[in-house]
């Protein structure tokens, strides 16, 4: 009735290669979650990042090894920063699957200044505060950390790297945001995105650049430092922005990167064969450890986006499939890794009614043990 669907026919094993995934669940056919668990311990993945505090997620990965980044959407900051309704959220949303579930982090929102909700945005701050000293009343703040993540809309300057800085209608909002990052020391999460940059402008961004392919690559006139791809650019002007803003104690990760297989006639670039090598070449430099030109010293930290197709996300088709894998189990691309998916299992009426007899006759036998 159990069988095993292969995801790929190279005998590479993604990992234990510190790769996170993001778990997006947007969607109406994605297979439960005590499959998805054990896909991903066949693909040895250990941190996982969700949008949500799912519970069904949550219990199902309990007594397992996978480290959680788990979310609070926009929708839910006003309410963060009444300090009851935020203890009363982690009382009821996280405490009761710790320590089984190893949550590690909370993101709270996302993209928040991509929404120009100049509420929201005064509003991200206090909320981080707010849960972050809940969970040091609930005694939790040494396992559970609290952050956000930003686009790079953030940034006025991304090139060269050295002079990245943030856009200044933002300035008064993260310099408190860095300060409370430095005190907490918690990371400063990004989603950085490579494609867009090329769909933008694809007969100026040179696609073996993005893709992590061999290029002339460009160098920084500032540093001299020489960046063979873009993503190692984004996050070091992220790096140089939060420098101008006075901080050099704060670590800066990749929340979501990716590429899609598909996307709308104006979308360039989006197809498997892209996708594939964005995703493939991204994660041999993650097995190799490697850092960033300006950072040689910290490894880059990367939240891949995403496990599955989501067919209900909103917007161009591109949003729909950033997945590795379909959601029947199969994988949009070949990236040379392997790991299984359970099947569904498909009883008949009869079966049904035969598993019901024996469930039936194990309690009477049992009962019988007991009482003898």
């Amino acid at each position: 009735l159990l069988f095993l669907w292969c995801l790929s026919g190279s005998p590479i094993q993604i990992l234990g290669l510190g790769v996170g995934i993001n778990y997006g669940q947007i969607a109406n056919n994605l297979p439960s979650p005590s499959r998805v668990a054990y896909l991903l311990k066949s693909l040895n993945i250990s941190r996982m990042k969700l949008y949500d505090a799912d519970p069904n997620v949550l219990v199902t990965f309990s007594h397992t090894n996978v480290d959680f980044i788990i979310g609070l959407g926009n929708e839910y900051l006003p309410n963060m920063t009444d300090p009851i309704k935020a203890r009363n959220w982690l009382q009821q949303r996280v405490q009761p699957h710790l320590p089984q579930t190893r949550i590690t982090c909370i993101t709270m929102g996302n993209e928040v200044f991509k929404t120009y909700d100049h509420q929201l945005w005064s509003n991200l701050l206090p909320a981080m505060q707010t849960v972050y000293n809940a969970l040091v009343d609930l005694g939790l703040d040494k396992q559970v950390t609290v952050t956000s993540a930003h686009s790079l809309d953030i940034l006025s300057i991304s090139f060269p790297p050295s002079a990245g800085s943030f856009r200044q209608d933002l300035s008064e909002y993260l310099q408190g945001i860095l300060n409370f990052h430095a005190e907490v020391k918690s990371p400063f999460l990004i989603n950085a995105y490579p494609y867009f940059a090329y769909k933008d402008n694809p007969n100026e961004v040179p696609l073996d650049y993005v893709l992590f392919q061999p290029n002339q690559g460009t160098v920084d006139p500032i540093t001299n430092l020489k960046y063979d791809n873009m993503l190692y650019a984004q996050v070091d002007a992220v790096y140089s922005a939060i420098k101008a803003m006075g901080h050099t104690d704060i670590k800066v990760r990749i929340s979501e990167t990716g590429w899609p297989s598909r996307g709308d006639d104006d979308e360039a670039g989006a197809t498997p064969e892209n996708a594939g090598l964005y995703n493939g070449n991204l994660l041999k430099r993650i097995e190799e450890k490697q850092s960033t030109p300006a950072e040689p010293n910290v490894p880059v930290d990367i939240y891949v986006f995403a496990l599955f197709n989501e067919n209900l996300k909103p917007g161009p088709a591109s949003e729909r499939n950033y997945g590795l894998y379909y959601p029947n189990g199969t994988p949009v691309y070949n990236i040379g890794v392997q790991g299984y998916l359970p099947g569904m299992v498909y009883t008949s009426p009869s079966t049904k009614i035969a598993l019901s007899v024996v469930s039936n006759v194990l309690f009477i036998v049992i009962a019988y043990l007991i009482s003898a």
